[in-house]
């Protein structure tokens, strides 16, 4: 049985840049008789029906690269690496003569700078007076010291990074041009694609920039959950490789409907599993980095985690797509619009949703200050809560004391009481106690079971959940354990 793995590439910088040299040799092969002529010849032998239909499918792909191409460029980029040298002679007598390594200049002379190459994609999406800005990805630009984009026709310019962001990979690079013929793209609506829809990926793969190839929309909506991204893919069987980071994913209207990201691949090479960010989930950023130089996510407050079959089951939401919110912060906007821990959320601001990364991508868009709808399922019904969305900053996002109730509250399921050797199947198991928190605070540890809340005995995670929403000014839990009881102390909000 053949064991698949994945080869990430795009991520973390290194990745969709292509770095180095690479040297081929490639061996011609003489072409015997006229070109042209064999040409003709062989296209007497096609029906002229048939031939009609080709034909136009071709000058429909010269049209759009005819369109596009001049607004695809080529990002070369250099970083500023620092990496700590080696002092044979002092490693030597720090061993052999137990010398002390404390001097901290020393420790900075043993440092050294270098200049690291790369190059990638990327696409002119706007001009402003003699400004134009490339769209491409944060993983290409994001980390550059000095930045060149050259066009198609050969020009360079100096460009200068506007913005980048790591969390959904993108940067914008600008240039300065008096030269008003150089072309914008058209920006398209990824929200219209579907699979199976033709499309051509543009960009320098390996450094060949211009380069063209064409395939379909094999899919819609693949996670980036898994490479630290909270957009939902594009992936097309459009030939990919690395150098195409950052290039326009194109549809048969000439129009951007993605940016090439990374690819899945076992070789590093393409295998036909492209995939790129849909351009909506962009369009709000190219302003946010132009106005402020940096994306601006909106802010909820909440835990999320996604329900398995136990939980759905538990919650009595088992024929329901959604994400649980497992917590919320304490003085957050989602604490504010009423929501609570074990709320279900099936909606944002009409639309539905599918999983965790929606709600992540959904919210994030939003902007401050915005005031939306979410539904949630509580205690099996459905409630809509109006949620006024604050900027997120990592200060107050991170601050993982202000979670409540502090832990992640689960099923006790037979499989869980094999593993942590219950003698129970009333109440919830007690885990991912977080530091700081309320649950810290009352000194609950992971394993523990809690049948109560305020002296309301709670026999499963619904119960439990109906019961934690009633709280309000202070809170208690009775814990079992061998056998026996306990009450913790109080904690007062």
């Amino acid at each position: 049985m053949k064991t698949w793995t994945k080869c990430l590439i795009g991520v973390a910088g290194a990745a969709v840049l292509s770095f180095g040299v690479i040297s081929l040799s490639c061996s011609k092969t003489p072409v015997v008789g006229n070109a042209s002529t064999a040409y003709a010849e062989s296209s007497a032998i096609v029906p002229s029906e048939s031939l009609k239909i080709v034909e136009a499918l071709q000058n429909s792909f010269r049209a759009i690269s005819d369109g596009v191409l001049p607004s695809v460029v080529e990002v070369d980029v250099t970083e500023t690496k620092t990496v700590q040298t080696i002092d044979p002679f002092d490693d030597i007598r720090r061993y052999f003569f137990g010398v002390p390594d404390d001097n901290n200049d020393n420790k900075k002379g043993r440092t050294r700078e270098y200049e690291q190459k790369g190059l990638g994609s990327g696409v002119i999406v706007r001009r402003t007076g003699d400004t134009l800005y490339v769209l491409t990805n944060n993983h290409v630009a994001g980390e550059a010291t000095k930045i060149s984009v050259k066009l198609n026709d050969g020009r360079e310019f100096d460009g200068k990074l506007v913005g980048a962001d790591a969390r959904m990979d993108v940067a914008l690079v600008s240039f300065e041009s008096k030269d008003k013929s150089i072309p914008v793209a058209i920006l398209g609506d990824s929200d219209l694609v579907k699979t199976g829809d033709i499309c051509l990926a543009m960009g320098a793969p390996l450094g060949y920039s211009q380069s063209v190839t064409q395939g379909i929309v094999s899919a819609k909506g693949r996670s980036g959950s898994g490479i630290g991204n909270i957009n939902d893919f594009i992936q097309t069987d459009a030939a990919i490789n690395q150098g195409n980071s950052g290039g326009p994913l194109v549809n048969i209207y000439g129009e951007i409907i993605g940016i090439n990201t990374w690819i899945a691949s076992q070789s590093g090479g393409s295998q036909g599993l492209g995939f790129s960010i849909p351009i909506n989930n962009i369009k709000g950023a190219i302003d946010s980095f132009i106005s402020s130089g940096k994306v601006v996510y909106g802010w909820l407050g909440v835990s999320l985690m996604p329900a398995s079959n136990d939980y759905k089951e538990a919650l009595g939401v088992n024929d329901k797509d959604g994400a649980l919110a497992a917590q919320v912060f304490i003085g957050s906007p989602a604490q504010k619009g009423g929501m609570r821990p074990g709320d279900y959320i099936i909606s944002v601001g009409g639309h539905k949703i599918k999983d965790v990364d929606q709600v992540q991508r959904e919210v994030g868009r939003l902007e401050a200050g915005k005031t939306v709808d979410f539904v949630v399922v509580r205690d099996g019904k459905e409630v809509t809560l109006s949620v006024k969305i604050e900027e997120r900053t990592e200060k107050v996002s991170s601050d993982s004391g202000k979670l409540w109730p502090g832990f992640i509250a689960a099923p006790i399921t037979e499989d869980i009481k094999k593993q942590f050797e219950l003698d129970t199947d009333k109440g919830v198991l007690v885990t991912n106690v977080l530091a700081k928190s309320p649950a810290s605070a009352l000194r609950l540890q992971q394993g523990d079971v809690i049948t109560a809340v305020n002296g309301k005995s709670v026999k499963n995670l619904k119960e439990f959940y109906a019961e934690l929403s009633k709280v309000e000014k202070s809170v208690n839990f009775d814990v079992y354990s061998n056998g026996g009881t306990i009450t913790t102390g109080t904690y007062k909000f």
